[in-house]
């Protein structure tokens, strides 16, 4: 199938004679200025939406989709709350729970700590936590040792803070546990070091610690009560509707939150950067694309005699910005196919064997995270190719203002 005369003529002006070898590098530059520009953009979409879902992930799996509490103070029935929430519609599991910050010692150490009292039958259908455990299980939390203590598990980060291993005894300090007529004063407990979990998370390792559902409340006081209901639904992106929807049936006192809101600052600054850097991205595209328009000026001024002679055989003016804009065109598309390329094969590598490390006390996660989708492809493309057309319709235009007897007059 032979192609139309525009088409044959702006690759003829892509490929260079030998005598005009320059124009030819300008062009290669250009293809590779927007080839560079379309590499970079799919690269850092990819790794800020796989950091997005890998953060999203391990916060969904260290803590429930949402959280009912009791705006009076702690729940007094937990356990027939949780079956009650439990059987709404759109919600999979509930567990009850406990939290309070504490003071931890290992007698070689002493650290804060946030403790969370877990019921141990049903945590597992709320969280990951215990698939987090890599030492210990679960079922540690109830069993008794010898001497009669109860089992903890700690964070990895934060056994390794207080220098403790599985079977190592902690003490753990409640402000204001104990109300004594001189005041209130710490109440400390004691608990043998079960195991280790790891979320994967910075913030949860170096923070959490675990006991049963049972001796948080013996020693917060809290006998028979808990701070509030762990729920967990079938679709996250419902969980706003389904707190409303909690907060509507459960009514006075009870409040519950989802996991949105509670890290909406977070999301919505993920958000807020991943536009800014595909605006500044985009920006990168266009001073790319600012070489195409200099290539094509060149072009147009090497090719005014052609121009005249084309127009002097017939060919509309339309023809000739037709010609051009393709020229121009021809250079965007195949400097974003490049880019593309190489944007996918080095997404690739980087999600295959995970050579660049992070500092997880800063990034929340050791790796860097990278999820390319579609979406990512077809709009860094589309926005490229047009970009690329815009910068050609100033030199076609120039083009077809050519006067053909002006251009011939002294040949």
């Amino acid at each position: 199938m032979a192609l139309p005369v525009e088409y044959f003529i702006g690759l003829k002006y892509l490929l260079a004679k030998r005598k005009q070898t320059f124009i030819s590098i300008i062009t290669a530059i250009s293809v590779a200025g927007v080839a560079v520009g379309v590499m970079a953009l799919i690269i850092v979409l990819a790794v800020m939406n796989g950091f997005e879902k890998e953060l999203k992930d391990r916060i969904l799996g260290a803590t429930a989709h949402i959280h009912v509490t009791n705006l009076e103070g702690s729940i007094s029935d937990p356990f027939a709350l949780a079956q009650r929430v439990g059987t709404m519609d759109g919600i999979t599991a509930a567990s009850p729970y406990i939290f309070s910050q504490v003071m931890i010692s290992s007698g070689t150490a002493t650290t804060g700590a946030i403790l969370r009292g877990v019921d141990v039958a049903t945590v597992g259908k709320v969280t990951r936590l215990p698939q987090e455990i890599r030492k210990g299980k679960i079922e540690d939390l109830d069993r008794k040792t010898t001497n009669g203590l109860h089992g903890m598990i700690l964070g990895k980060e934060l056994a390794a803070n207080l220098g403790v291993s599985p079977g190592d005894i902690v003490e753990v300090l409640v402000p204001g546990g104990n109300i004594t007529p001189m005041g209130a004063f710490p109440g400390v407990a004691t608990f043998r070091v079960a195991g280790f979990s790891e979320s994967g998370m910075y913030e949860y390792d170096s923070s959490f610690a675990y006991v049963s559902l049972k001796e948080a409340g013996r020693i917060m006081g809290m006998e028979g009560r808990a701070t509030g209901i762990e729920v967990k639904v079938g679709d996250i992106y419902q969980a706003g509707r389904i707190a409303s929807r909690l907060r509507v049936e459960l009514g006075y006192p009870y409040w519950a939150k989802d996991w949105m809101q509670s890290n909406r600052n977070l999301f919505s600054a993920l958000k807020l950067e991943k536009v800014v850097m595909f605006i500044i991205l985009v920006l990168i595209v266009m001073v790319a694309a600012f070489n195409i328009i200099s290539t094509l000026i060149m072009v147009v001024m090497d090719k005014t005699k052609d121009i005249a002679v084309l127009m002097t055989l017939g060919a509309t003016r339309r023809m000739i910005r037709k010609i051009f804009a393709l020229e121009g065109l021809l250079i965007g598309v195949a400097g974003t196919f490049a880019g593309t390329v190489l944007g996918v094969l080095l997404c690739y590598l980087l999600r295959r064997y995970q050579f660049i490390r992070l500092p997880s006390d800063v990034y929340y996660i050791s790796t860097l995270p990278v999820d390319l989708s579609p979406a990512i492809l077809l709009l860094v493309g589309t926005c490229s190719i047009v970009i690329c057309f815009l910068a050609t319709l100033y030199p076609s235009r120039q083009a077809s203002l050519v006067d053909p007897a002006e251009a011939i007059r002294y040949e």
